[in-house]
């Protein structure tokens, strides 16, 4: 049996080495070619082959998936293609409204998260609300949503965040501003993803991790959490599947090192569970409203560690990057557009005025919450979500979809539709979400149709953390732009890329400097 054990990956990897290895012979000799055949910047449906598909395509634009993929989509009559993958796997993207409501709603049961995004996200994610259809998902959902409540987003926005942003975000800017030759250079994704993270830990675990200090301290669980995601989404997002399947079962390259970083991500949640249980062990029963997210569900009757600890994952992969990522191009957006930061800075000014609660405070906060939906609409924090089809089907548009076939919207591709947005769609234009009254001048949040902007899903799938997300970013926003201007490190001339694992960032972070704005500010 052991001769069998050692024999068995042996025959796995000579049968399927000659397709993956000619192709990586190919990548490395004939890449010039290649991007000469096969353009990164082409906007044409890729042309297939058999067997391999739309291979080259795919390569030639690995570097820029996101952004292709949406030229691509917007080339087309009716906002849908057909991608080729090798070894006979296709995958559908839309963009079209109705095609995402056909998918999100009207046949929920059909789209489901499908066999190859479990598999590929499985090691990180296990059965975690985002990787996992069914009772479970349900299960979680029902739980989780009790988190969401009025009384839950009161108590998140007024004492969590506020407690976070006066006593470590400020302080930190504050001491860059102070800094010698106009201000010390922060990255900034880098500070609010940290921001990010010890308030989902505070509001779902009740668990301060103080990775926001102003030592900045290199967490561990922080650098082994950004690895396993990048690694998961590499497999997710992988040309050939193969590959990373092979290198699993010899436990050699990428593979190895998702091995060893999951156990770490792993292990700091198991931490967290052990000692919130012996929290709860400790303390008398307490009502079901003064529980935290990981308390609710210790005491649902899941006694199963590695189920728990799905959902703390899910939930810090949800908390920590999202947010962080739309605030990072909503601070560079805001410094590029002067009077649109000027528009918002006279908001918060006048709604600090009026000596309301802090939660009321950024519930009337109406044009900055449009700038935040501005910001998603050309840089989503999930640019794509994938689901299979459990049956065959047909799209609204036409388009057939065989059993199995995955099937992503795109919501970048989305908030770059002409026939939606207008002609301007490449401007950054707040005002496109707001109707103002012609005599008092105020402002009127006018929402999209989910299927038209899905920036936080739709159907029975809607981000439970919508409206916590949205209040975390106001306050963020008013308690920064209060007292600073933030000014990128190189000025006009920074440019970011929009990239994206699971979620999407500024490649190579967001150098910033922290400007003190002049007294003088709070009277506009």
């Amino acid at each position: 049996m052991a001769e069998i054990s050692i024999i068995s990956p042996l025959i796995l990897f000579t049968t399927f080495l000659a397709f993956p290895l000619l192709l990586f012979l190919l990548t490395i000799n004939l890449k010039k070619t290649l991007n000469n055949l096969f353009p990164p910047n082409s906007t044409k449906i890729p042309r297939a082959y058999p067997i391999i598909g739309s291979f080259f395509s795919i390569l030639a634009n690995q570097r820029r998936r996101v952004q292709w993929i949406a030229e691509v989509i917007n080339s087309t009559g009716n906002l849908t293609f057909v991608l080729h993958r090798p070894l006979g796997y296709v995958q559908v993207f839309t963009a079209n409204p109705s095609n995402v409501e056909h998918m999100l709603k009207t046949h929920f049961h059909v789209y489901q998260k499908g066999e190859i995004s479990k598999r590929a996200l499985a090691d990180l994610m296990g059965q975690g609300i985002f990787n996992t259809d069914g009772p479970t998902w349900k299960f979680q959902r029902q739980l989780a949503s009790y988190e969401f409540n009025m009384r839950s987003l009161r108590k998140f926005v007024e004492i969590v965040v506020d407690t976070e942003l006066t006593e470590r975000l400020v302080p930190i800017l504050a001491a860059a501003a102070a800094g010698g030759g106009g201000g010390g250079v922060l990255d900034l994704q880098d500070i609010l993803q940290r921001f990010a993270f010890d308030n989902i830990c505070k509001i779902a675990f009740g668990y301060d991790p103080e990775y926001l200090l102003p030592c900045l301290p290199e967490a561990k669980f922080a650098v082994a959490f950004e690895e396993s995601v990048r690694i998961s989404s590499e497999r997710f997002n992988s040309i050939v599947p193969l590959f990373w399947k092979i290198k699993r079962i010899l436990n050699v390259g990428s593979e190895k090192k998702l091995r060893e970083v999951v156990g770490e991500v792993r292990e700091f949640a198991r931490k967290m569970i052990r000692e919130k249980k012996e929290e709860i062990g400790e303390k008398p029963k307490s009502s079901v409203d003064s529980l935290d997210l990981l308390s609710r569900f210790l005491t649902s009757g899941h006694s199963d560690e590695n189920f728990i600890t799905d959902i703390v994952i899910s939930f810090i992969l949800a908390g920590r990057d999202t947010t962080s990522a739309a605030l990072s191009w909503f601070f560079w957006l805001a410094f590029k557009h002067p009077r649109v930061e000027e528009e918002i800075v006279r908001e918060v000014f006048t709604a600090a005025k009026c000596e309301t609660p802090v939660y009321d405070e950024v519930k009337e906060m109406v044009y900055t919450h449009a700038s935040l939906c501005e910001t998603m609409r050309l840089y989503p924090p999930v640019p794509v979500d994938t689901k299979a089809a459990t049956q065959d089907d047909v799209l609204p548009d036409g388009t057939p979809v065989k059993k199995g076939t995955r099937v992503s919207y795109h919501p970048y591709a989305m908030g770059r539709v002409e026939k939606v947005w207008g002609a301007d769609w490449r401007l950054f234009r707040p005002e496109r979400w707001l109707d103002r009254d012609a005599v008092t001048g105020k402002y009127t949040f006018v929402g999209k149709d989910p299927f038209t902007y899905p920036v936080f899903q739709a159907g029975p799938r809607v981000c439970l953390g919508k409206e916590m997300a949205f209040l975390q970013m106001k306050r963020v926003v008013a308690g920064v732009l209060r007292r600073f201007t933030v000014v990128p490190a190189t000025g006009e001339a920074f440019q970011p890329v929009y990239t994206a694992d699971l979620t999407s960032k500024m490649m190579g972070g967001f150098p910033v400097r922290i400007v003190e704005r002049p007294a003088a500010d709070d009277t506009t």
